[in-house]
């Protein structure tokens, strides 16, 4: 596994960007400079997240999600196995 996240992740498992693996070792967002939590999903190339809004709720009980668009800086929390140092 890379050392960078992916261009296009998702954490919904329904989601063909649902990556198991990469999500296990943590991925923060940085978007538009700032470090956000409850990113459900995001695009580096579009430049693009979707977000919960809030603890509002769809009709089916998933979270609505509201689209934001600005830089987009994916990391990993935890350093990959193999990566060299400790």
């Amino acid at each position: 596994m890379s050392d960078t996240p992916p261009d296009r992740l998702s954490v919904d498992p329904a989601s063909p960007f649902h990556d198991q693996a990469v999500l296990a070792r943590g991925v923060g967002v940085r978007f538009r400079g700032v470090e956000r939590r409850g990113v459900e999903e995001y695009c580096v190339s579009e430049s693009w997240i979707r977000a919960s809004a809030g603890k509002t709720r769809d009709r089916k009980g998933a979270p609505l999600l509201i689209k934001m668009t600005g830089p987009v800086e994916p990391y990993f929390l935890t350093r990959g196995p193999g990566s060299g140092q400790s």
